[in-house]
């Protein structure tokens, strides 16, 4: 299926759906939820998806879990999706809290065979054997550290979003301690409890993050660097591949082959 509005077919009577979907640049997929389980894939660009209690960076070739009944919204870069929307009872191992996943070869050809398939699929023969082997598949991804834990104390939620939007690996913590009206150590103390990171811990992660965006858009991984404040582009690729174990080229958006969209309208 293409381009189709998951409320028009969830009632059918299959344990996984799947829908290729087209998005203009920026779409914003405000704050929803579905019933059945659902693996997003990023064929092109890059996603941000939002929920509660964190921000998960989705860059092309990758895929994020959104458990059921989870509300969420996903900003999207240039993206075109393959969606599988699963459920629940045919997912019993599916987490409880997003989580982005490295897509193997042969989950990305699984992935691109489904949306072509009908809808209401034979239940027994080749489409069911794809969906099998897809919930096979999908129990042994690798989950990758790509989201930002952000906090329920609502002062420090502001400030954490604000500086998702312009990170700075220089801010000192002391900033946000003033913001807040409060010391140092304590605010130490709300990080920790709030996201189960330290300030410093925190701060490079949201900037690892974000870079993901710039270098999906083609930016240099020089200018990419001094934008975060980094002195460097060695002290930036250091950092980077310390929390995802691979150098910053390793994001920019080269998407493989075989999945290049399909054109429409975009649904939510």
């Amino acid at each position: 299926m293409r381009n189709v509005p998951v409320d028009e077919v969830d009632a059918l009577d299959r344990a996984v759906l799947a829908i290729g979907t087209d998005y203009p640049y920026g779409h914003l997929l405000p704050r929803h939820e579905h019933r059945r389980a659902q693996v997003l894939y990023a064929a092109t660009g890059v996603m941000e998806v939002e929920t509660d209690d964190g921000a998960w960076t989705v860059p092309t070739a990758r895929a994020v879990l959104v458990p059921p009944r989870v509300p969420h919204q996903v900003t999207m870069t240039g993206v075109s999706t393959r969606s599988l929307y699963i459920e629940p009872a045919a997912a019993p191992w599916f987490p409880d809290r997003c989580r982005v996943v490295e897509v193997s070869a042969l989950l990305r050809a699984l992935l691109l065979a489904a949306v072509d398939m009908a809808p209401r699929y034979p239940a027994h023969g080749r489409d069911a054997a794809v969906v099998d082997l897809i919930l096979h598949e999908l129990r042994t991804v690798t989950p990758l550290p790509l989201d930002v834990p952000l906090p329920a104390d609502p002062g420090l939620r502001r400030l954490c979003e604000a500086f998702l939007r312009a990170p700075d690996i220089h801010d000192p913590p002391a900033r946000w301690a003033a913001a807040l009206s409060i010391s140092e150590r304590t605010l130490g103390r709300l990080f920790r409890r709030g996201t189960g990171l330290s300030f410093a811990q925190w701060r490079q992660r949201a900037c690892v993050l974000r870079s993901v965006h710039a270098l999906a858009a083609g930016t240099p991984v020089t200018r990419v660097a001094v934008s975060l404040g980094y002195e460097n582009p060695a002290a930036f690729t250091a950092a980077f591949r310390g929390l995802l174990g691979r150098a910053p080229s390793a994001y920019l958006a080269r998407p493989p082959r075989g999945t290049l969209p399909h054109r429409g309208g975009p649904h939510p």
